[in-house]
């Protein structure tokens, strides 16, 4: 991510970058419209990104099964104004002067919910997050 002076950058991170954090700012690209600078990337990235995940996102209109997981890296921590870590397995050294926030997203599946409807409570759960950081940010 190269930050455009003046327009706010968020790095969305998790463990794998194929689940929450694709979906982080997959959603927030969609409501930033362009307003706000995202990536996304995972502390141990996967192979591609989750299909139910994908799915997810799909039922609200936004298409990220072409993503590829990629590797955090302290550059993309500097380059950002807010560093998100989605969960609680992704652990993260993080860079002086730059801004954290640890989302910890429930989780389903210790309710027994699995499959789609899990992921669903996963996006929506994420969504309101992205909607309160987007205002913050853009103060909209």
């Amino acid at each position: 991510m190269t930050p455009q002076p003046g327009k706010p950058s968020v790095l969305f991170v998790c463990s794998s970058n194929s689940g929450k954090s694709p979906m982080a700012a997959g959603l927030m690209e969609k409501l930033a419209n362009d307003a706000v600078d995202v990536s996304s990337c995972g502390t141990k990235p996967g192979t591609a990104v989750n299909q139910e995940s994908a799915e997810a996102l799909l039922e609200k209109g936004i298409d990220i099964s072409g993503g590829t997981p990629t590797a955090v890296t302290e550059e993309a921590q500097r380059a950002a104004d807010v560093v998100v870590i989605l969960g609680t397995n992704a652990q993260l050294e993080e860079v002086p002067g730059t801004r954290y926030e640890r989302w910890e997203i429930g989780e389903p599946s210790l309710r027994d919910i699995h499959g789609m409807e899990r992921m669903r409570l996963v996006r929506d759960e994420i969504d309101a997050r992205v909607h309160r950081l987007y205002e913050e940010l853009v103060g909209e």
